[in-house]
């Protein structure tokens, strides 16, 4: 049977979780995994999802997964993927899985017409990087990864202070029943 590619199907979610879960342990941050099948179940394979899924398998068993979901970029002025995970596990590395899985990632944004193919690796991970490397990736040093999580997200997302935004019935409104400005109309 040898190596085959397919797209993940909502069966697949306790797989899915499997492999999310062993590459947290390669990554040395298992307890950073709070993911449920349930979670992935609604935002894999719901009626809008957020997200899409490969799973690679060797002669039938399941060997490694890609997860993806779409950019955009307004510079291009078009969607790209962004690869979330790329995971093989160990006893399967060596076959050529994670290439054929990068590489029909590659094949997807390309059919597409998605110009870029995005990912983060981890700046210990010497194998994954010579990996990329060998594929062309191109690694943007001067661009650094930001992100706001937990307290300090809902502290940022807290609506004190926020504009009014406009419905699209064309009244402006705010984004609480006590904001002064919920019946204004915008500066012109």
């Amino acid at each position: 049977m040898g190596t085959t590619i397919r797209p993940a199907v909502a069966e697949d979610v306790p797989q899915i979780l499997a492999f999310i879960r062993a590459l947290a342990e390669y990554e040395r941050e298992p307890e950073a995994v709070v993911a449920t099948e349930a979670d992935l179940l609604r935002d894999g394979f719901g009626p809008n999802p957020y997200y899409w899924c490969l799973i690679a398998e060797q002669d039938g068993v399941p060997a490694g997964f890609a997860l993806c979901f779409y950019s955009y970029s307004t510079w291009l002025g078009r969607p790209g993927v962004y690869l979330e995970d790329l995971f093989v596990l160990p006893t399967f590395r060596g076959l050529g899985i994670g290439k054929a899985l990068l590489k029909r990632v590659a094949a997807i944004a390309v059919e597409k017409e998605c110009p870029r193919l995005g990912w983060e690796v981890l700046d210990w991970n010497t194998p994954a990087i010579e990996f990329y490397e060998a594929m062309g990736a191109e690694f943007l040093d001067t661009w650094r990864n930001v992100r706001v999580s937990g307290e300090a997200l809902k502290r940022l997302g807290a609506d004190e202070g926020l504009p009014s935004i406009r419905r699209d019935g064309g009244e402006w409104v705010g984004h609480s029943a006590g904001d002064p400005d919920a019946q204004a109309e915008p500066a012109k």
